[in-house]
């Protein structure tokens, strides 16, 4: 019988993982309890059997969590001074706590969050939560009700798209990927073939930065448009290249300060309010708009869900777009094709 594959866990999950772990016990936790339960070392480990190199693991991992300034407590158990197998580990929230004169203005505490979106996703997996579950479970009824929460040491924004998870896996395996993607004007999807240079979010969506061997060039994929299973392939094949996110980032912040649309709205409407409200908008008169955006069918499907608060002015692409989505709209709902019963784009 074919011995079974352990899965792999980035060694910052496991830091992660152990740190939360560490965090939600005031008795702490003995290394048995942690090897068979915390998301890194619970793969490997083998109840009754040689845990020797897992234990090495942890020895090794309590000096990097030390080294990130973390105080990793040890605890000697009464009557059984020197005996390794029942000291007790933790962290102690009070010192692991910001100062007291540190504070953050509101801004600045969206700014971190902000910063922070992708651990939810990344770093603080499903199996990670289980794993903070059963170390719980495994301690006593005082630890389980004083325990620390992750919600309050993981960032409170995640991911939506299911494709986040595979993808930001294949970038830790630096693995190729393949997945079935819907183009914008399209509405077949198409296999793509990629190697993943990063994951980032502008303008509150996720996306791919990939690098295409097909075409030899360099795009970006909306998660969202991501049709069905994303699959890896090649792992160890290719690396992501450093500072690829910054430099997507970059590029998608120059696309965006050159891209923009003139557009009336209907005052007092939902539109004004919420197209007012987005990142650059600037008003150039009462009930007309100048708005900033990257992919043009996106603006032009957002713009569209107005229906009549909204007219795009400008470029004629946009208003082309806007129409034709409008024009849609109609025929999917079985209204007649005439301009009078489309509402203006």
């Amino acid at each position: 019988m074919p011995a079974t594959r352990v899965p792999r866990v980035p060694a910052e999950e496991r830091l992660f993982s152990l740190v939360l772990a560490l965090l939600s016990t005031e008795a702490g936790l003995t290394k048995s309890e942690i090897l068979a339960n915390v998301q890194g070392y619970r793969q490997r480990f083998a109840t009754g059997g040689d845990n020797a190199s897992l234990e090495r693991q942890f020895e090794r991992d309590k000096d990097d969590v030390r080294d990130l300034g973390i105080p990793l407590e040890t605890i000697e158990t009464p009557g059984a001074a020197g005996n390794n197998q029942t000291l007790r580990y933790r962290i102690p929230k009070g010192e692991y706590d910001l100062p007291l004169d540190v504070r953050f203005t509101p801004d600045e505490s969206a700014l971190l969050s902000l910063a922070a979106m992708a651990w939810r996703e990344g770093a603080l997996s499903s199996d990670s939560r289980r794993a903070l579950l059963k170390v719980r479970a495994a301690g006593d009824d005082e630890a389980a009700a004083g325990s620390i929460g992750t919600a309050a040491y993981a960032p409170r924004l995640r991911a939506r798209d299911a494709a986040f998870e595979p993808l930001r896996s294949a970038l830790d395996r630096a693995a190729a990927v393949r997945f079935d993607y819907i183009t914008p004007g399209e509405h077949q999807a198409r296999r793509r073939e990629l190697e993943p240079l990063a994951l980032v979010q502008h303008g509150g969506r996720w996306m791919l930065a990939a690098h295409e061997p097909a075409t030899g060039g360099d795009k970006n994929y909306l998660l969202s448009r991501i049709v069905g299973p994303v699959s890896q392939f090649g792992a160890g094949q290719h690396p992501a290249p450093a500072g690829a996110g910054e430099r997507t980032l970059a590029e998608l912040d120059r696309i965006w300060a050159e891209r923009t649309a003139t557009i009336t709205v209907v005052p007092g409407s939902d539109a004004e309010r919420r197209l007012g409200r987005r990142r650059d908008t600037t008003v150039r008169e009462p009930g007309v708009l100048l708005v900033h955006y990257v992919d043009p069918q996106i603006l032009a499907e957002e713009l569209a869900a107005f229906g009549p608060e909204v007219s795009v002015l400008e470029p004629t692409d946009m208003r082309e777009r806007v129409t034709a989505r409008l024009r849609g709209l109609v025929a999917d709902h079985g209204g007649a094709d005439t301009d009078d019963e489309v509402p203006r784009g």
